[in-house]
């Protein structure tokens, strides 16, 4: 997801948490080194499950679980949540159409039904899907939820003017999805979406979108009744249909959840309400919050942190099943703005990248961090490796004094000496300000010039993700993660042209022949996808590198030692929230 917006946890102090997620495997909870980013994930489906979720075995109800997070999410409102923690952290408030059941034994994920009673059903030519919606589902305020308020939640999402952050598929897919702009400036009369009657959702689409009900596990999906819609401001009170909802919300800094009281859990198949609140702090110390979380002293026995352990925190480990592991389908990248960095200059920037350096600087641990070669990650179906010269996620790159000088006098025969690199990082990071002087020295010594933005991390995902920053590196998401297991949902959102337009895009590409081939692949049967997405990958690499593939993830976050049933789960590579409880309440 980002801007799943990735969707990402690892490092959040220097690339910021990625867009979103989607399944993969190899999750485990408590000791191991998993050196991997999960094998790929099937499709798995149980149109027919039903609620109430099974209890977890031995979990007690109350008392507070507090979350210590040192990335800042922008944004609650679930038309324009994107980042794969924003979008875990709102199951706990919001059900949508669909949703993830994680296996018990395997925590492998499973794609049920949510707030509607079955998967879809989709028209003989696809372009048609009919979702039955359950009955009797009340908001917080003991109003009832109707048909109308998904249909307006829909549309809602079109309004990018407002909501700029959040998926995009529905411009892509929906009928009339380029020409809707959302229910303020375009009216509610919109042709893509019905409601023939109070249990019927009909989504009619310009194209097929067999991965719509995958989509619709988003919370953009969860319904939104048009007379509590305050636009901006509806993170501060959104109507919550989950277990929990917003008592309070101080951007930037804290969220505090407390019991929703007309939440049904006989008509939810995932969730559970076992602490009475959640506390989630923002903005915080990464390594002052992990030695907390991990020592367990007092309150923070109730905590945890879901950014992976920095290394340096390794040795102070003692006790194992306090990291959680499990596989993430992410991969991150330092993306290179393609309107205004030549190519040749780009594959210079790739060589003199110091990945090895940057991985010490960055606290980066061979756990949670797989040097990657690739865009799509290992634990998407269809993957298959390559590595194309100077972008294997290994080596010193300018760091080393001969590469620099090499560099430069590469530069000077491009005439493009001292040519400028600029881009945004958190000056009120630690790590992220040491991050940024390895880059600027090697980028220096390499004969580039530099213009490093120091701003607070409350406010860089904004600002990198606005495509007419006045930087020309680290602009869109910095990494991503499936939205579903498909390369559908990496290239298509993240390297067609409206993808700048939509502020989705790696790289700012726009090119009509990249265009045409990724239409042609998603026009494609899921198993013939399987076979042609990896070639469009290599193609984005070799012929336009839009960016600088870094790593794979993999989860190894820490957790309070009273905290029960924490697991991995893979769609976000996050904590499962919803069926955590406190062994001692």
């Amino acid at each position: 997801m980002q801007w799943k917006r990735i969707t990402a946890v690892a490092v959040t102090v220097m690339l910021a948490v990625a867009a979103c997620g989607s399944p993969s495997s190899n999750n485990s909870s408590g000791s191991g080194n998993t050196g991997d980013a999960g094998t790929a994930q099937e499709k798995a489906l149980d149109p027919t499950l039903k609620g109430p979720a099974p209890e977890v075995e031995g979990a007690k109800k109350g008392g507070t679980v507090t979350v210590l997070s040192d990335v800042t999410p922008d944004t609650f409102d679930p038309t324009n949540t994107y980042f794969v923690d924003g979008n875990q952290i709102e199951k706990l408030v919001f059900r949508a159409l669909t949703q993830y059941k994680l296996d018990e034994k395997t925590q492998k994920p499973t794609l049920v039904p949510d707030l509607a009673e079955d998967l879809g059903t989709k028209s003989a030519d696809g372009l048609t899907w009919t979702f039955k919606l359950k009955q009797g589902i009340k908001y917080m305020d003991g109003t009832p939820v109707k048909a109308e308020d998904y249909a307006y939640a829909i549309k809602r999402s079109f309004a990018h003017d407002l909501y700029d952050a959040g998926p995009t598929y529905q411009t892509q897919f929906f009928k009339d999805g380029e020409k809707y702009k959302g229910p303020y400036a375009s009216g509610d009369n919109y042709a893509g979406v019905e409601t023939p009657d109070g249990s019927t959702l009909i989504i009619h689409l310009a194209k097929k979108f067999d991965d719509l009900p995958f989509y619709a596990a988003f919370p953009l999906f969860t319904p939104i009744p048009k007379a509590k819609d305050t636009k901006k401001q509806y993170d501060l009170k959104p109507m919550a249909t989950g277990p929990y909802q917003v008592a309070s919300y101080t951007p930037g800094t804290e969220l505090k959840l407390s019991k929703n009281p007309n939440w049904d859990p006989n008509t939810d198949p995932v969730r559970h309400q076992y602490p009475d609140a959640w506390n989630f702090k923002f903005g915080q110390d990464t390594l002052k919050v992990q030695r907390q979380v991990l020592a367990s002293s007092g309150p923070d026995a109730n905590a945890l942190n879901y950014s992976d352990l920095d290394s340096s925190l390794i040795p102070e480990v003692k006790d194992k099943s306090q990291i959680i592991t499990g596989g993430q389908p992410c991969t991150y990248v330092w993306g290179l703005d393609t309107r205004k960095i030549p190519m040749e200059v780009r594959k210079l920037i790739a060589q003199a990248y110091p990945f090895d350096t940057w991985r010490k600087v960055a606290g980066l641990s061979p756990q949670s961090a797989i040097p990657a070669s690739t865009i799509l990650p290992p634990a998407v179906p269809g993957y298959k490796k390559y590595e194309l010269e100077g972008l294997t996620g290994k080596g010193k790159g300018a760091d080393d004094p001969a590469v620099a000088s090499e560099i430069k006098s590469k530069l000077k025969d491009l005439g493009k000496e001292n040519f400028e690199l600029s881009w945004y990082y958190s000056n009120d990071d630690k790590i992220a300000t040491q991050v940024n002087q390895l880059r600027t020295q090697v980028m220096t010594a390499a004969g580039f010039k530099v213009k490093a933005i120091g701003v607070p991390k409350a406010k860089i995902r904004t600002m990198r993700n606005d495509p007419s920053a006045p930087v020309n590196i680290g602009q869109g998401p910095s990494g991503w993660c499936s939205d579903w297991p498909s390369g559908t949902s990496w290239y298509a959102v993240l390297f067609r042209s409206d993808a700048v337009e939509l502020s989705n895009s790696i790289g700012m590409l726009q090119d009509k022949k990249l265009d045409a081939e990724i239409d042609r692949v998603g026009a494609l049967t899921p198993d013939e996808q399987l076979k042609e997405w990896m070639k469009v990958d290599e193609m984005i690499l070799k012929d336009y590198l839009p960016a600088i593939p870094l790593y794979y993830t993999a989860s190894y976050y820490p957790v309070g030692k009273n905290l029960g049933h924490v697991v991995n789960d893979p769609t976000q590579g996050l904590p499962e929230f919803t069926s955590m409880y406190l062994k001692q309440p």
